[in-house]
């Protein structure tokens, strides 16, 4: 033990030789205080008409989730992580949403996503309707159909287009275009027979009825055709094989509804990579079964990535010139969660991360209205007292009182909580870092909750400034309307009469992502200490 500690010792004295100082200098802070009030000072508000609308939603990425991401990313780039920037830090208007649903303090990715993509509030597990309708109750969906802002777009004359690391029929994609009292009438197969005969139709159906979506990225391929069909790419999983009771195969209708257009049906890389969006007018890329794989198992000679599926989207509808609108989701943050697994959740984030950059990268501010934001929060924590820079999947070096570590993130319920003779788990041993790392849980749950807290709205571009404080979920929809002039209310472009203004673009006026790379001697000794007491 003498000679490891003393190795120790040695290495964390020559690697402090080495630190960087400047956070110990006050002058560090005060002169990027300055730098980044400056900016503010100089942001012009840009209140042109927006052409297109680029929405970004992370599905159950909280507030926890987009801090634990953040330093995530930055310490994938070898980075303490924490003074990192995410592509949304520099989103400089930034308000909260209130996610309660009509019927429950805590809601579920359908109410939700029917308070933000249609600017009503509504039910636990529906979808496009009003909270008239009861979940499940078909005879109640009749009538208290609403539409979403992706039809208002395509009413107006631009192009649209959904992007999911989902199913293409899933709670959030679907409210675009779908009105169902459940959330889980994928196919008809999933649907009760009294629905059926109460002519209520499934969500895949309405997909093609319903609105002429230009592009539509992301799985579920086995909701679209007729029951035992094989898959294409797992033949021989029973699974995967088509789940239609009426025989339709939706993806060949899709085809023959274009005729006339340059209408693509992909399902894998190779002819993904092919599609040209100058000469393409709609695309319907279906590349899992179900949902897509989570990024960190996903094969890039199968599948491509959100940013690769962003960017193609957007290349296909921006030749529109009357704008477009494109709802990109990162829809396996949730699941992931769900699951408990919270370095999948935050891969996927930083993922979607990397869209966002794209989605920038590929449009104009001047013109085009990005907003990022999350539908739902779950039952995470960030907790312990880590030191700066340690790995965020790690362990806190204070144990409790019973005398073992705990993970710095964990989840209030969960698959997570696991007792043996009334003691948790001895993590000493165990990697918390890997990727299939289920964290502890204080309740016993098959799958982690949702949770109930505000959300995150972030937004740049034209009439950025509409999305501040702390507003009602379903203000969103009818704020990006308002910023586009699409839906009812056309006041901005009706009174849109002067030169269109210049805006400032926003840059993070921080301390790059690199940061710190190291700490003082005496704070390196200390956590030398701390570790090899923690270990005898």
């Amino acid at each position: 033990m003498e000679s490891k500690l003393a190795a120790l010792f040695l290495l964390l004295a020559f690697s402090s030789c080495s630190a960087k100082v400047q956070e110990e200098d006050p002058e560090f802070w005060r002169s990027q205080a300055r730098v980044t009030l400056q900016s503010v000072l100089d942001r012009k508000l840009n209140t042109n008409v927006a052409k297109n609308i680029l929405f970004f939603l992370g599905d159950g990425m909280g507030i926890t989730t987009y801090t634990a991401a953040r330093i995530l990313k930055g310490q994938l780039q070898n980075q303490t992580g924490e003074e990192t920037v995410m592509t949304m830090d520099t989103f400089p208007n930034v308000g909260l949403a209130k996610t309660y649903s009509v019927d429950f303090q805590i809601a579920d990715s359908a109410a939700t996503a029917t308070a933000y993509l249609c600017g009503v509030k509504t039910n636990l597990n529906t979808i496009g309707v009003s909270a008239a309708a009861r979940n499940g109750a078909c005879k109640t969906q009749r009538g208290n159909e609403v539409t979403s802002i992706l039809k208002w777009a395509k009413d107006a004359g631009k192009s649209v287009g959904i992007v999911t690391t989902t199913r293409v029929q899933h709670a959030t994609p679907a409210t675009s275009y779908a009105h169902s009292a459940s959330r889980k009438w994928y196919s008809d197969a999933d649907m009760p027979e009294a629905a059926k005969k109460d002519g209520c139709t499934d969500i895949a159906s309405q997909m093609l009825k319903n609105t002429d979506i230009d592009v539509i990225i992301g799985g579920g391929r086995k909701y679209m055709t007729p029951r035992g069909t094989k898959d294409p790419e797992y033949p021989a999983d029973f699974s995967s094989r088509g789940k239609r009771k009426d025989g339709r195969n939706l993806i060949d209708e899709w085809q023959k509804m274009k005729i006339g257009k340059v209408a693509r049906y992909v399902w894998n890389q190779t002819d993904f990579s092919a599609v040209d969006p100058e000469t393409t007018d709609y695309l319907m890329a279906l590349f899992e079964p179900g949902d897509l794989r989570f990024e960190v198992e996903r094969d890039p000679k199968m599948d491509p990535s959100i940013v690769e599926t962003t960017e193609k989207a957007i290349r296909i509808l921006q030749k529109n010139p009357k704008g477009f609108f494109l709802l990109v989701e990162g829809g396996r943050i949730d699941q992931a969660h769900h699951a408990g697994r919270a370095s999948m959740a935050l891969h996927e984030a930083v993922a979607l991360d990397y869209a966002i950059a794209k989605g920038l990268e590929l449009t104009n501010e001047e013109e085009t209205l990005t907003v990022v934001m999350a539908d739902h929060s779950h039952p995470f924590t960030f907790n312990g007292y880590p030191f700066r820079g340690q790995s965020i999947l790690g362990k806190s070096p204070l144990w409790a009182q019973d005398m073992l570590p705990y993970t710095t993130l964990m989840y209030g319920n969960g698959p997570g909580h696991k007792l043996t003779n009334g003691k948790r788990p001895d993590l000493r041993n165990v990697d918390t870092k890997t990727k299939d790392y289920v964290q502890m849980a204080a309740v016993p749950t098959d799958s982690a909750t949702h949770s109930g807290e505000d959300v995150a709205v972030l937004a740049r571009g034209p009439m950025a400034h509409l999305f501040q404080g702390v507003q009602e979920q379903n203000y969103i929809a009818h704020a990006m309307a308002y910023a586009a002039c699409v839906g009812a209310d056309l006041r901005h472009c009706q009174a849109q009469t002067e030169a269109p203004a210049l805006q400032t673009t926003f840059t993070h006026a921080g301390n790059s992502a690199g940061g710190i790379q190291g700490f003082t001697m005496l704070s390196s000794l200390l956590s030398a200490l701390m570790v090899v007491l923690v270990l005898m």
